[in-house]
């Protein structure tokens, strides 16, 4: 079923009516900017033209004009890292093409709008439609679903990969059935707001409004669970008993919440965040009550900073001695486990859960493995997630030990024309020299997507985008780049105490990882140098000054 939700128009469709639009100079604004002996190649400069923020950059001796502000969270691509001709936005490591402006690596959807640039008698001039001065990113020309067409590609999963692969597709001239089966009840939104903002209203996280996927001919089936998969026949069936054909299948079905094992974890109060009605539900019912969050992952971070503010009492359980510690070691845990304290949030740590214990079918205590007693009024659950695969029993799709499937760079399972994306698959990891990875990123999914997509297309594109992950509570943002798994040591620029730092992850004297707080554009610096297949190495990672990384 296709489920319609008002929304105001977005500027999508203004952008798309520009795109093709021929500039007239008198439809133009021209500004001067800068002089042409202001920038060296390699540099870049934010400048205004009424009121539009513009970036300018002058590479391989020429002058290049896009949008200032990334297309994911509006960023300022000044603070970024600029490499040859991409910028690398610094809070979340979308990248653009500086002579195109298209998204070349995520997260995010939209591409920049470039803008005419000249150069004359040592001055440098902007020229910007009038039409298209609001505008800060621009929809990638897409094509649409060809009336009659019976080719069907078909999307198992309503996440960031689904929806990046469904675009990738229409921007590539495909014009047969896309079809995109989600259990949840909204079509794609950005998730990675709900455990920040759990009280945030859904028209404001949907990645696309419902008259985009109308306008582009994708097929959004809401509430419907694929429940077994027939390659042979090349067909899925639901949980109401229907059966879909595809030509190609894309399983991107993601990971759900791993539950509670313990005494008592079915009572009333007792929750997992896996959707965006399990936010709000966290939302309402932990306002002004005590509340316990059991695991010490970002989610259950996040989930506790959020509550900090709002619940009577936050308490927090974790099976380490600090959070993070295993990805981000005991100095970064330390230091995010102060922050969180100074909001009185009560870290009970090296601890497990041996009971829930209620009164009349509701939730009223945790108890802990060394008989600690804490009050609870709702206890939140975020102990690690589970590949959501178990309708591909009974096929010969690989999976891994952990059950997530088994995919090669081309995003190909062993099954033909049977593809996977996102947080459910195990791929091979290119700055790990193709070794086999499980990666819950939001922006790997939609990388994945896009590879998938391509691949689709009979368009031979590996995977090689590098991860990039943050983790934002109290204000503040955490970033990470690489794969630190085995890490042996850590070397540290600044001091982690006054919560401005930059972290090396060191795996046989080259830097496997990266991450940094209030330390903008280091990680994103880091992640071009991996993404163009540089080592970085302890040595270097060692030296007083960062000149080597530009900074």
């Amino acid at each position: 079923m296709l489920r319609v939700w008002v929304i105001e128009r977005s500027d999508f469709q203004k952008m798309s009516k520009l795109q093709d639009a021929g500039q007239s100079e008198e439809e133009e604004v021209t500004e001067l900017v800068c002089q042409e002996a202001d920038l060296h190649d390699g540099q870049m400069k934010e400048v205004t033209v009424q009121d539009q923020k513009v970036l300018v950059v002058r590479t391989q001796g020429q002058y290049l004009a896009v949008g200032g502000r990334c297309s994911h969270y509006n960023a300022p691509l000044i603070k970024g890292a600029l490499v040859g001709e991409r910028v690398r936005c610094p809070f979340h490591g979308a990248c653009f093409n500086v002579r195109t402006g298209d998204i070349e690596d995520y997260p995010g959807l939209d591409s920049l709008p470039t803008y005419k640039i000249k150069v004359e008698d040592g001055n440098v001039y902007v020229s910007v439609n009038k039409k298209s001065l609001k505008l800060t990113r621009r929809v990638k020309e897409m094509c649409t679903l060809e009336p009659g067409a019976k080719h069907t590609v078909l999307l198992v999963g309503g996440g960031p990969a689904a929806q990046v692969c469904a675009e990738t597709l229409r921007q590539n001239c495909y014009q047969g059935r896309i079809i995109m089966i989600t259990k949840d009840s909204l079509p794609p939104y950005d998730k990675t707001k709900l455990s920040k903002v759990m009280n945030v209203e859904s028209s404001s996280i949907l990645l696309r409004p419902a008259d985009f996927y109308q306008q582009y001919g994708i097929e959004v089936w809401t509430i419907k669970e694929v429940v077994s998969v027939n390659p042979a026949d090349k067909a899925v069936k639901m949980s109401d008993g229907t059966v879909q054909h595809y030509d190609q299948l894309l399983i991107s079905t993601g990971c759900r919440a791993r539950p509670l094992s313990c005494p008592g974890s079915d009572l009333k109060g007792v929750h997992l965040l896996q959707s965006y009605d399990d936010a709000k539900e966290i939302h309402s019912s932990g306002a002004t009550q005590k509340a316990v969050v059991i695991g010490a992952s970002f989610i259950g971070v996040e989930v506790a900073a959020y509550l900090s503010d709002k619940a009577a009492s936050v308490a927090l359980v974790g099976p380490t001695e600090y959070p993070f510690e295993k990805s981000l070691g005991p100095e970064i845990g330390k230091i995010c486990m102060e922050m969180l304290e100074e909001r009185n949030v009560k870290f009970y740590m090296n601890s497990k859960v041996t009971e829930i214990r209620g009164e009349n079918g509701k939730v009223k205590e945790v108890v802990l493995n060394n008989d600690t007693v804490l009050e609870a009024d709702v206890v939140i659950g975020g102990i690690g997630v589970i590949p959501n695969t178990s309708f591909l029993a009974g096929t010969e799709i690989g999976v891994d030990s952990k059950k997530a499937v088994i995919v090669d760079k081309f995003m190909r399972t062993n099954i033909a024309d049977v593809f996977g994306a996102g947080d459910v698959t195990s791929f091979p990891l290119t700055i790990r020299g193709g070794e086999q990875v499980n990666i819950g990123h939001w922006q790997m999914s939609q990388a994945h997507g896009k590879i998938a997509g391509l691949n689709m297309m009979k368009k031979p594109t590996p995977i090689e985008s590098v991860p990039f992950f943050w983790t934002s509570f109290l204000g503040k943002s955490l970033r990470y780049t690489g794969y630190g798994e085995g890490y042996t040591e850590i070397i540290f620029k600044g001091r982690v105490e006054d919560r401005k730092f930059l972290a090396f992850y060191i795996k046989n004297d080259v830097v496997v990882a990266a991450s940094s707080l209030m330390f903008d554009p280091a990680v994103a610096q880091v992640a071009e140098l991996m993404s163009k297949g540089s080592i970085i190495t302890k040595t270097q990672a060692q030296a007083d000054s960062l000149s080597w990384l530009q900074m």
